[in-house]
């Protein structure tokens, strides 16, 4: 499992535990990888940044700016360039500005301009690792996409015995190695993904809308990149970071979504039209704001596009296309028709009914039904989980299509 050639950056927090960098350097660079080493302030106070510039025959990174050469250490460029970050030992203080957006140093700029995916190994007393704001931090970044590599069990600086240990050379080196060499069945494919909510403007303040978070589609684009899938986001207005390695469009209208997704569509193996597009939008869009005047205000509709049927029109059998529905009565009986009547492959069908589904929460239950009349219902899950379980099924299906 070779990491030949493999730009791997380390970011080394200030922690005891930061001795055992030395070693997963030396390890990786065993493996031929070219491995960069950023190291906060205080990790400085731990170990040398000579001792890691020596092993990784690289000169150790701290500062925005090298006082020595007058050079500006590009956060930047470190952070496209690579094809992992990994922030080892990470802090309580650490993980906490990651999950919020800190940046007061040379790390945390890099991790925030990172289009890599990220692994963090947390590294703290017991104490420190069990509190609920660490636990919450903990999931945050877990939710942005990032790689947990878990603390060990055992004797700890403190003295006392539990959860908090960095974990040991080997198993990160592992687990960097499983990262870079896993199958990817979606490989060398190319893959579309509607997510979030349109807006449709009633004048220049006003807009019609939906309460769509775009989580559910994020989520899904991320899972379908993660098995070697390319892909192509086409997002509503939404506040959620863009996915590593997801080529993002962003879009507001259903119109302007309709065009998006028009000029992705025939390039395109697979396509999610996870999205909550707007039926109507105004017939004329007022120039000016409309003044509150009368007690009872009339605005002119128009249907919308159906970009999903519109698709479902053009697609061929090499493409799998999923919709999804909804719904707040008679859910199984409407999907099934939604189904058939926009060509689709699957339907993930979503009752209002269920607790903890629908719109901005941060899980999901679906039931996903495909066009030889198949079915399958999954528990409630966080969307993360549910996306793995329709990627894996899309994979499934592009395996079959492809045989």
């Amino acid at each position: 499992m070779s990491l030949k050639d493999k730009n791997i950056v380390i970011g080394v927090c200030g922690g005891i535990a930061a001795y055992k960098i030395a070693y997963l350097v030396r390890l990786l660079v065993k493996e031929n990888a070219n491995v960069q080493v950023l190291m906060t302030p205080d990790a400085k106070e731990f170990i040398t940044p000579l001792t890691l510039a020596t092993l990784s025959k690289r000169p150790v990174l701290s500062n925005y700016v090298d006082r020595h050469t007058e050079t500006w250490n590009n956060h930047v460029a470190l952070g496209l360039n690579a094809d992992l970050l990994l922030i080892a030992p990470a802090t309580a203080n650490t993980l906490s500005k990651m999950a919020y957006g800190g940046c007061d140093n040379l790390l945390l700029a890099t991790y925030l301009s990172a289009k890599c995916p990220v692994m963090f190994a947390p590294a703290m007393d017991l104490d420190m690792w069990l509190h609920p704001s660490t636990q919450e931090n903990i999931q945050r970044l877990l939710r942005f996409g990032n790689m947990l590599i878990a603390p060990g069990n055992g004797e700890l600086a403190s003295g006392l015995i539990g959860e908090g240990r960095l974990a040991e050379p080997e198993e990160m080196l592992r687990q960097i190695q499983h990262f870079f060499n896993s199958p990817l069945p979606l490989k060398g494919k190319k893959a579309l993904v509607s997510a979030g909510p349109t807006q449709e403007a009633i004048d220049p303040v006003r807009f019609i809308g939906n309460h769509s978070s775009g989580k559910m589609g994020y989520a899904i684009a991320s899972a379908l990149q993660s098995l070697g899938a390319t892909v192509t986001l086409i997002s509503g207005p939404t506040q959620l970071p863009t996915p590593p390695k997801v080529n993002r469009h962003d879009v507001t209208s259903a119109q302007e979504m309709l065009v998006a997704c028009s000029t992705y569509f025939e390039a395109s193996d697979i396509i999610v039209m996870s999205a909550a597009v707007a039926d109507y939008t105004p017939i004329e869009v007022a120039s000016q704001k409309i003044k509150k005047k009368d007690v009872n205000l009339e605005i002119a509709l128009k249907k919308t596009t159906d970009i999903l049927a519109t698709l479902g029109e053009k697609k061929t059998a090499k493409q799998t296309l999923v919709g999804f529905a909804l719904e707040t009565d008679n859910e199984l009986q409407n999907a099934k028709d939604k189904l058939k009547r926009k060509n689709l492959d699957y339907i993930v069908l979503n009752s209002m009914q269920d607790k903890g589904a629908g719109f901005a929460g941060d899980t999901n239950k679906v039931t996903v039904i495909d066009n030889k009349g198949g079915m399958q219902q999954f528990e409630l899950k966080s969307k993360k989980e549910v996306a793995n379980d329709i990627v894996t099924l899309i994979a499934a299906h592009q395996a079959a299509i492809n045989s």
